[in-house]
């Protein structure tokens, strides 16, 4: 499984960037607990996340490119005093993942890539503040689109409160990764598990692994308040297999069948969860 703690694993510690483009990987630290001073931070940062994508749903319409939405939403960041999360990250080239109908994740963003209507469309964003990141992703129906893509992108985001409804301290990763899981195959629809969500902080990825499926591979972390994660069920319409393109990044399903995702970031809290990049505050 190609998953976040894999990339972490695998990546080391680099200089501050001098350019604007793409903040710094800092060395793994475990899971962290937030202090209320990072806590605040981050919720400025999800703030700022929340604000953009909720733009983009706005704004969205045939005839746009993915392009024009990444341009928007680097500008938009920028102007609210952050630095986009995604641009420079292991070499990623723009601000958001721009990913369409049967493209799952990381899809790159294009002036050539046309919006048409009956699309479905992924728009997944972060934004790196006062040295913390926000990270959230939608899933957007474009004009009469197709009851399958609405019934998928409903499902995706019903699936995802269904996770959030399970985090309170003492229940554990598997909790989550079950009712996401039961939720999805109520359905007839299946779970990507070749990427998971994440702990989210001081780095956009950091530990641990937050799993949309059953699994006894990765560590079942137990819950505790102060801990921020990045949850995102990932579903296919068809088989759960993908595969990546030759660009290195867009990852698209094997049989063709259409692709949804939701994602907040939240905090752990003494009784439950607050969505940090909710889009209706």
């Amino acid at each position: 499984m190609k998953l976040f703690a894999d990339l972490l694993a695998s990546s080391k510690a680099t200089p501050p960037s001098t350019s604007g483009v793409g903040p710094r990987i800092q060395q793994r630290r475990g899971v962290e607990i937030k202090s209320a001073r990072e806590v605040e931070i981050m919720r400025k940062a999800s703030h700022i996340v929340a604000t953009v994508l909720r733009e983009i749903n706005s704004m969205v319409e045939p005839g746009q490119t993915t392009g024009d939405l990444d341009a928007f939403a680097e500008a938009r960041i920028r102007e609210m005093g952050a630095v986009p999360s995604f641009k420079g990250y292991h070499g990623f080239p723009a601000s958001i993942c721009a990913s369409i109908n049967n493209e799952v994740v990381h899809g790159i963003p294009s002036k050539k890539r046309i919006i048409k209507a009956g699309d479905l469309l992924k728009v997944d964003t972060g934004a790196y503040f006062d040295g913390y990141h926000g990270d959230s992703c939608i899933t957007i129906c474009v004009g009469e689109a197709p009851q399958l893509a609405n019934d998928l992108s409903r499902v995706a985001q019903e699936a995802l409160m269904a996770g959030l409804a399970q985090i309170k301290p003492k229940n554990t990763l598997l909790d989550i990764a079950g009712a996401i899981e039961d939720h999805v195959r109520s359905h007839g629809y299946s779970v990507v598990e070749d990427y998971t969500g994440h702990g989210v902080g001081r780095n956009l990825h950091e530990e641990p692994s937050v799993f949309n499926f059953r699994t006894n591979d990765l560590p079942n972390v137990t819950l505790r308040p102060g801990m921020t994660l990045a949850v995102e069920p990932i579903l296919n319409s068809g088989n759960k297999a993908c595969r990546t393109l030759r660009d290195g990044w867009t990852v698209v399903t094997k049989d063709g069948s259409l692709s949804a995702q939701w994602e907040h970031t939240i905090l752990v809290t003494s009784d439950g969860c607050e969505i940090l990049t909710d889009r209706d505050k």
